[in-house]
């Protein structure tokens, strides 16, 4: 197990310890940085996903505004 060490206003410190007292706070703190790693971790593929359609958008030529209304209509009853 490793250790680490953080500054937190002390405000988040007593309202933490209050929250949490009598609760094993090492393992909320390591929930709380697992959970934290993959939200960046799905922003970073959300960026990626619209940079790669952004991309593909550009290397194909804007639809007409007939293209457009037939591509909406589709397979409508």
């Amino acid at each position: 197990m490793a250790t680490v060490n953080f500054s937190v206003p002390e405000e988040v410190k007593e309202a933490f310890n209050k929250t949490f007292a009598g609760k094993n706070k090492s393992a909320i703190i390591a929930r709380l940085m697992s959970e934290a790693v993959e939200q960046a971790m799905r922003q970073q593929q959300r960026e990626e996903a619209f940079r790669l359609l952004t991309e593909r958008r550009k290397l194909r030529p804007p639809m007409t505004d007939t293209e457009s209304r037939e591509a909406r209509e589709l397979g409508r009853p």
